[in-house]
């Protein structure tokens, strides 16, 4: 933060003012600056792993609930003890609980951004949409996505990806919002996109050649696109990038085998739940194992699918303004009880927590009082957004295990201590990778851009 005030103060103070107010800034600056490149969490991370709970996820019903609160804060829901002394989790979340010794609880997330679009936009790429507070459509002007940042600073060196994304693109609440794409890098660095994972055999099989095609033809049609490429000299230039990714993972074996879903036992499907969130989390686990080093999983395609599609819980998003805990009870939180903590428990049995930062997450929290909206569907009360304190975990890759970061008011409303950003957690991510948070990528023009606007947060 001081290269960004310094030369502020330093154009504007006398010596004696710079040393009087620099050096107590320098100061305050290096005690809370990024933790040194031998921490125990600086490149510990082979692979990153999002679950985006995108919708605005209730703190006060998941990860900070608050038992003690008037009945319009702490809602219908009770707590149950996990198996951290002190720690509780809302009571639909009982695998979880059972875990909680395996992660670490951010409760102390903050920003102010309150309306999706920009919030997500803010979630995924670390940094503000410059209409903050609306629902803008994607343009080519964005700030690049995590997974397209790292394939511009480090892309994968064995595989025709870098990052991918799982159940995606996530619709806000019918088309997709910024900060899932490349942006300004354009489409070469984007993550490849898969929609619904349950159709992951019929995916392998879009992927597998046709058996009855001979490699020759194979490549005159490879030649054959390459030839109409160069003619079209108005197309997009990033054609021929895409094109020989799509070809590399026709050609590599190990690269279809890894989404082929069909290779998993029963047992392990029916663990991870056989719906699309469910199944999408366990392709991201075995993009993990396969060595991608950047997955994002949606757990929600949608965030307000309940809408048009009531009666299907594949469709429901965690934005829940009335009717919450209907919603919650019936809908999300079983699911994502048994998805999630499906996650945690595999990767850890199969010793790739060590080595994969897990990251849950949405883009803001829900407000600590419980009130009906009329402009809303749905007959009961629910929650408006909130984005001045909700919740995340972060679990693997030297995330102390067991542990709570940050604390709220006694409303979940408003962070008390370790507030953490939106540019904090990007700088985390990248920490965990081993990419310096504090350095910079260049654009298609060779401007530099800043990796992160924050600080790692250990």
């Amino acid at each position: 933060m001081m290269r960004l005030y310094l030369p502020t103060i330093a154009n504007s103070c006398t010596r004696r003012e710079l040393l009087r107010f620099g050096v107590p800034l320098w100061l305050a600056a290096s005690a809370k600056g990024a933790p040194s490149k031998s921490s125990s969490t600086f490149g510990r991370a082979k692979s990153i792993l999002i679950v985006c709970a995108s919708g605005g996820q209730s703190q006060l019903e998941t990860w900070d609930p608050k038992p003690d609160a008037p009945e319009e804060v702490r809602g219908a829901f009770a707590s149950i003890p996990t198996k951290v002394p002190g720690v509780r989790l809302c009571e639909h979340l009982p695998q979880i609980a059972r875990l909680a010794d395996k992660f670490t609880i951010v409760r102390s997330m903050t920003h102010d951004d309150l309306d999706h679009g920009s919030a997500l936009y803010l979630a995924l790429t670390g940094q503000f949409h410059a209409r903050k507070s609306s629902n803008p459509p994607p343009k080519p002007t964005d700030h690049p996505s995590w997974g397209s940042v790292l394939t511009r600073v480090r892309p994968a060196k064995h595989l025709p990806y870098t990052a991918v994304h799982l159940n995606a693109p996530v619709l806000v609440p019918e088309e997709p919002s910024p900060g899932q794409f490349g942006g300004f890098l354009g489409h070469r660095v984007e993550p490849i996109v898969i929609g619904d994972v349950t159709e992951g055999v019929e995916l392998a099989r879009i992927l597998e050649p046709d058996r009855e095609l001979p490699s020759v033809r194979l490549q005159a049609r490879q030649s054959l696109l390459k030839s109409l490429d160069q003619s079209l000299r108005h197309a997009d230039h990033d054609r021929e990038a895409l094109t020989k990714r799509a070809f590399e993972l026709l050609a590599s074996p190990h690269v279809r085998q890894s989404f082929d879903l069909s290779r998993e036992n029963d047992r392990t499907r029916e663990r991870y739940g056989r719906y699309r969130a469910g199944q999408a989390c366990l392709l991201g686990r075995r993009l993990v194992e396969a060595g991608v080093p950047f997955v994002t999983v949606f757990f929600n395609h949608n965030i307000r699918g309940q809408d048009f599609h009531p009666d299907q819980t594949d469709e429901y998003g965690w934005d829940t303004h009335n009717d919450i805990f209907e919603s919650m009870k019936t809908h999300l939180l079983p699911r994502f009880d048994q998805s999630f903590s499906a996650l945690l428990q595999d990767l850890d049995e199969r010793g790739l927590l060590d080595t994969t930062l897990v990251v849950c997450m949405g883009e803001f929290g829900r407000a600590p009082r419980v009130a009906r909206e009329p402009s809303f569907k749905g007959n009961t009360p629910g929650r408006k957004h909130w984005a001045a304190a909700y919740s995340i975990v972060m679990a693997g890759a030297g995330v102390q295990r067991g542990a709570v970061h940050g604390a709220t008011n006694r409303q979940a409303g408003y962070v008390v201590s370790d507030p953490v950003t939106p540019g904090d957690l990007t700088a985390t991510i990248f920490h965990a990778l081993g990419v310096d948070p504090s350095g910079h990528f260049e654009d298609g023009t060779g401007r530099p851009w800043p990796i992160a606007s924050g600080q790692p947060i250990w």
